[in-house]
């Protein structure tokens, strides 16, 4: 049994958890894995690449190895990270961080819409197929992670809505959003593995870390294309770098004081008891008690000394019948 942060309307009190936390790679996912990490380092070659799988990278005092690394021309390094199950939003973070400081960029590969991994690093999300067909070169698009940088000028023409409003009205303004190749207007290509294996060695596609409007503290990563980028940093002015920090998320790391069980007993003593209280788990520190006097195990049989522990005799009950009474159990 495990304790986990849980939820239960706007609290996050600590529960029990019957389930594992780690994950075990099934031989279906280590086949998955193997299958997709060869795929990249073979498009790698065919493109002219520098790739090496299981790519020890140096850092602080211990290695780490990343599944596979591309080198681009430009000595641009991007190690991906194929995490076909789950990894806690703590890892990610502090797992890319090490690596952008020690110059290789990032790129994780899911194949789960809900990863633990989405939005905390640069990521794409791929089909889950079967191994033999990623072996065998069925073609890979990502589905999530990759976005093209779309510009309107918010009128009642316009075929998207405002993001001031919400749709609401119309500003005049002009707007600017990330979408995926299939939400674009017009509709662009969808993006392949093999695809952002180039285009990321080489530079043409590069991450970005756009905030949320309605919250700074949060936001998404994606992969976009370098032109996007420079247009997007040009519409707001600045200039927003991939964290350099791992964030802890609340329901990441779990506390709690430690404290000796008290396997005593309390049940049936007194109020004024002079007993020394316990804390009752989390939720109290006070003594549970019973307001019912201590009872031997002979009472289970019939009676016991104590007058609360006596039942009482049934009280009276009468029959009434028609031109008479009679006494049932009275006296």
């Amino acid at each position: 049994m495990f304790i986990r942060r849980g939820r239960v309307g706007g609290r996050r009190p600590l529960v029990a958890s019957h389930l594992p936390i780690t994950h075990k790679a099934t031989p279906a996912e280590s086949a998955q894995h193997k299958a997709t990490k060869e795929r990249i380092v073979e498009a790698a070659g065919r493109y002219g690449l520098e790739a090496e799988a299981e790519a020890e990278v140096a850092l602080v005092n211990r290695r780490s190895v990343s599944d596979a690394v591309v080198t681009g021309p430009n000595g641009l390094r991007i190690g991906r990270e194929i995490q076909y199950h789950h990894l806690s939003p703590s890892s990610v973070r502090r797992r890319s961080v090490n690596a952008l400081e020690h110059g290789v960029t990032p790129l994780w590969v899911a194949k789960d819409r809900t990863a633990s991994l989405i939005d905390r690093a640069p990521w794409a999300r791929v089909d889950d197929m079967p191994w033999k067909d990623i072996a065998d070169g069925k073609e890979m698009v990502i589905r999530g992670g990759y976005r093209h940088l779309e510009v309107w000028k918010c009128v009642p023409s316009s075929e998207r809505h405002c993001l001031v409003s919400d749709g609401a009205s119309h500003c005049g303004d002009i707007h600017a959003d990330w979408f995926v190749p299939a939400l674009c207007l017009p509709q662009r290509r969808p993006v392949h593995i093999e695809d952002l294996v180039l285009q990321s060695a080489t530079g043409e596609s590069v991450p970005v870390y756009v905030p949320n409007r309605g919250n700074s503290r949060i936001g998404r990563h994606m992969w976009v294309s370098a032109d996007d980028r420079a247009l997007w940093q040009e519409l707001i002015g600045e200039r927003t770098p991939l964290p350099t920090a791992p964030d802890e998320d609340a329901d990441d790391v779990i506390t709690f004081a430690e404290q000796e069980v008290d396997r005593t007993c309390r049940a049936g003593r007194r109020a004024g008891s002079s007993a020394t209280a316990a804390p009752f788990a989390v939720l109290t520190s006070r003594p549970v008690v019973s307001p019912f006097p201590a009872c031997p195990s002979s009472a289970l049989a019939t009676r016991c000394e104590s007058p609360l522990w006596n039942v009482p005799p049934p009280p009276p009950r009468w029959a009434v019948r028609r031109g008479s009474r009679s006494v049932l159990n009275g006296r």
